[in-house]
């Protein structure tokens, strides 16, 4: 997993609450069996006009030119709401998006975030409603997220301040996943395998 330390870069808005995970990446996207190429149907009913995803819909405001390879995304409350799918972080992460801001997250969503790089902020909705319009004032307007400071910077210098679980910022900042935490204890697995091996040998037998 990537590690996250600092994000600087374009912002992209939604402004739409309970967005939900089939809004996200629908089910018809669902049957693929890696975990990338999820990204090309991020929020695919409301991006393009055809069913095939050829025809972009240019009312959909990330598909105007400003939000164009934009990695962070503010948007509203209850983002990422009804199933549980992993596929939904996964096409986000896989579009681009490294962090999103809003006022409140569905928690499986929330917790899949964190899982797979991603950093979710939750900030006010004052708060939120400030970088809104603050982002709509200027084209190409950036933010910076300093994880480690647990900051939101705007371009004229405004400092946010957020709060993040420490187990969950310390895997972001090292780049660990699950998988990734269960290596670092790879020698001490070892060296219950190999006591294990010795203890009851039998289960370690091959059948014939």
């Amino acid at each position: 997993m990537k590690a996250f330390v600092t994000l600087k870069g374009i912002v992209g808005l939604l402004d739409k609450a309970n967005v939900d995970t089939d809004q996200i990446i629908p089910k018809q996207f669902l049957r693929k069996i890696e975990r990338s190429g999820f990204g090309q149907h991020l929020f695919h009913d409301w991006r393009f006009k055809d069913d095939a995803g050829k025809i972009p819909n240019p009312d959909f405001i990330l598909n105007a030119p400003r939000y164009a390879n934009a990695n962070i995304l503010v948007t509203r409350d209850n983002f990422g709401c009804g199933s549980s799918r992993e596929h939904a972080p996964w096409a986000l992460e896989d579009y681009g998006f490294r962090a999103i801001i809003a006022p409140s997250f569905a928690d499986i969503f929330f917790n899949n975030c964190f899982k797979n790089g991603m950093l979710p902020i939750v900030l006010s909705e004052d708060k939120v409603e400030e970088i809104f319009k603050a982002i709509e004032a200027k084209n190409g307007a950036n933010l910076t997220i300093d994880l480690e400071k647990q900051t939101i910077i705007t371009d004229e210098g405004k400092v946010y301040s957020f709060e993040v679980d420490q187990f969950r910022k310390y895997c972001l900042l090292n780049g660990l996943d699950d998988i990734g935490l269960t290596m670092k204890k790879v020698d001490k697995i070892q060296k219950f395998e190999d006591k294990n091996q010795k203890d009851v040998p039998w289960l370690y037998r091959k059948v014939v």
